[in-house]
């Protein structure tokens, strides 16, 4: 029951990439505050006085965004979260084909436009279960509304490619037979939005069908993104909501909730 007989995604534990996080939102935040001259003037006086126009509030930086997600040996039910040693998931070794598909497969920087601001990434999981359960937990953040334009390519994504798609990397493919909806979190209602689906996955083979679910959740200019996977045959029926629900209830404490 190892990767040869499952494919491609259970090389995930293996394989990381480094995370590598930007810290561009201060200066995305610098430059739109910058114009030219005829600008200033055209909005400089009104009733004799300066007017200054809104600004965009700043995204959360990486220590918060980092303070808002699991610790490394931080438990979770039975399950217990971890930072990634070397790589983080799906980065630019997973694409897809078409490429319209990509938000469905990998969120990366890299490989998925708009760039996250800040990027924290964890796993859960059962450590002594080398066969069990593996959740991917990732915290973006982005600047300029980058994280409401994420969640509009994850949903057409979705609507597009639930057909089936291809997932290339670097050494091997996987067949995504159908990307089905899936049901949301309960916490979702308290969210700006959500969404979740179900994969149906062939293995490199193409002898045996792998299940897989991914749920993103979008509060504000933050996502919060959860894949989960198992290194066997067996459908899950989902994420595990007490992984999602303890995300998010540390997420909202830490004030980062904005609607």
């Amino acid at each position: 029951m190892g990767t040869d007989m499952y494919g491609v995604r259970n090389l995930r534990g293996r394989r990381r990439r480094l995370a590598v996080v930007g810290t561009v939102a201060a200066m995305a935040l610098g430059m739109s505050a910058c114009g030219s001259d005829d600008d200033g003037a055209a909005g400089a006086k009104k009733d004799g006085k300066a007017s200054a126009a809104p600004s965009a509030p700043a995204a959360p930086d990486e220590a918060r965004l980092k303070a808002a997600s699991f610790t490394d040996g931080e438990k979770v039910g039975t399950y217990t979260a971890s930072a990634y040693v070397l790589d983080g998931p799906l980065g630019d070794a997973y694409t897809a084909v078409p490429d319209g598909c990509q938000p469905l497969v990998s969120l990366s920087g890299e490989v998925s436009d708009p760039d996250p601001a800040a990027e924290v990434q964890r796993k859960v999981d059962v450590p002594d279960e080398m066969l069990g359960v593996t959740v991917d937990v990732t915290l973006r953040n982005y600047a300029n509304g980058g994280a409401a334009t994420v969640m509009k390519a994850l949903d057409k994504a979705g609507r597009d490619c639930a057909g089936g798609f291809t997932e290339q990397r670097a050494v091997a493919a996987a067949k995504y037979l159908k990307a089905e909806p899936a049901k949301a979190p309960a916490f979702a209602a308290e969210a700006d939005e959500a969404k979740a689906y179900r994969f149906t996955i062939l293995d490199v083979k193409g002898q045996q069908k792998l299940y897989e679910y991914l749920t993103v959740v979008r509060s504000g200019s933050t996502t919060l993104s959860f894949r989960a996977e198992i290194t066997s045959t067996e459908d899950i029926g989902g994420v595990p909501p007490e992984v999602m629900a303890a995300q998010w209830a540390k997420f909202r404490g830490e004030g980062l909730r904005a609607r």
